[in-house]
């Protein structure tokens, strides 16, 4: 017996915890996520880069050079608010009853500012160049202090340069196959550079009781990890020959380069497929139909924690998380019920990961409106543990 004990313990110690394993994500344009996140075959916006950067070909010419400026975004989730509240408010021999009240439950915050200069020229090739700069939180309370402590957070502060450009070729001769694929071709590219801080800790009760009043500081001050990296993103978009339906398949490969660094907001590499249709209806604006296939060799990680004596701030790892279907469709609508010099407006839902997403975007002049629901999945599995959110964007652009 006295072989077994320390031979129990050593084989805990390397055991794995999945804790958080959040979509990669640079950006998440409230527009999009509105429609389930699928924008691999539609375009339109310059935020279309983050997913196929041959869809900013899809750019109104009309409208010239179209800026994006200030594009503030504001994410939470359902309580978040409550939470740190009742957290701060609560004194030392209260916090740990308060944060196991919560147990189960993950709160979000993010604010992003993205600003952008896109332009579609009569030769049917485009550009944009994009600014970036975001924080982004997650909070997962504790019944128990385990390995992950009372609270575990995960974090970041980032920001990242983009320019993109696409370009149409025309289709292939019209007596081919019949002429269904007399479309066009557009392929795109876009090189980028991130710089963030992220930190990862599993705080326990010592830790959230003496820093209860400046919890994320003193997390960013101790656990704080420092990357950067360059890469590249390569899309195409056809679009067929069908004036009726409109119908276009797209096929973006994203992160080719040095991002996947071994901290939280790392961006694997990855391959997305998607189709959607334009309909052409008398009684709307637009309406575009969406499916889309992401991440198609799984290349998404889960963040897990190793069970160790120490406490360091290499305390987690990257490790693949379990295939499944749902975790990689994105589905969406997007009606377009108004749009002309002054005002425009377009309905959005879909399906992301499994649960309904909704939205509305607007904008009057120069002034935009967005706002989005969607729920994210934070477990290794699909339904382990669940994040409903919400996101508010607000900007001058024209």
């Amino acid at each position: 017996m006295k072989k077994i004990i320390p031979l129990s313990f050593i084989a805990l110690g390397s055991m794995l915890y999945a804790d958080m394993s959040t979509e990669a994500f640079v950006y998440k344009d409230p527009r999009i996520m509105g429609r389930g996140g699928a924008d691999v075959a539609i375009g339109g916006y310059s935020s279309s880069i983050f997913s196929n950067p041959a869809g900013i070909i899809k750019i109104k010419k009309s409208h010239g050079i179209e800026a994006e400026l200030l594009g503030i975004t504001a994410t939470t989730s359902k309580n978040t608010k409550k939470f740190a509240d009742d957290v701060k408010d609560s004194n030392d021999s209260q916090v740990v009853n308060t944060v196991k009240k919560y147990s189960g439950d993950a709160f979000n915050g993010d604010v992003s500012n993205y600003t952008s200069f896109s332009y579609h020229a009569q030769n049917d090739i485009a550009y944009s160049f994009g600014l970036l700069a975001a924080l982004d939180e997650n909070i997962i309370p504790h019944a128990n202090s385990g390995a992950n402590g009372i609270l575990e957070v995960h974090g970041r502060v980032y920001g990242g340069i983009f320019l993109a450009s696409a370009k149409k070729y025309g289709g292939l001769s019209s007596n081919f196959l019949n002429g269904i694929f007399d479309g066009a071709l557009t392929v795109g590219v876009t090189a980028k550079y991130i710089s963030q801080q992220s930190h990862e800790a599993g705080l326990d009760t010592g830790e959230v009781l003496q820093h209860k009043d400046d919890l994320l500081q003193y997390v960013q001050d101790n656990y704080a990890v420092d990357n950067s990296g360059y890469a590249v993103d390569i899309g195409t978009l056809y679009e067929f020959a069908n004036k009726a339906w409109n119908p276009a398949i797209g096929l973006s490969v994203m992160n080719i380069g040095t991002l996947n660094f071994d901290a939280y907001g790392s961006q694997p590499l990855s391959a997305n497929i998607g189709a959607s249709i334009s309909p052409e209806i008398s009684w709307s604006n637009s309406l575009k139909f969406d499916v889309d296939y992401v991440d198609i060799f799984n290349s998404q990680q889960a963040r897990i924690r190793r069970y160790t004596p120490s406490r360091t701030q290499h305390q987690y790892a990257n490790a693949d998380i379990a295939y499944n279907v749902m975790n990689h469709i994105r589905a969406g609508v997007s009606l377009g019920l108004l749009d002309n010099s002054w005002f425009m407006a377009t309905l959005n839902a879909g399906l992301y990961k499994g649960a309904y997403t909704a939205g509305f975007d607007m904008q009057l002049a120069i002034l935009k409106l967005q706002f989005a629901t969607y729920q994210e999945q934070l477990g290794s599995t699909l339904g382990q543990l669940e994040d409903r959110r919400y996101v508010v964007g607000l900007g001058i652009g024209w």
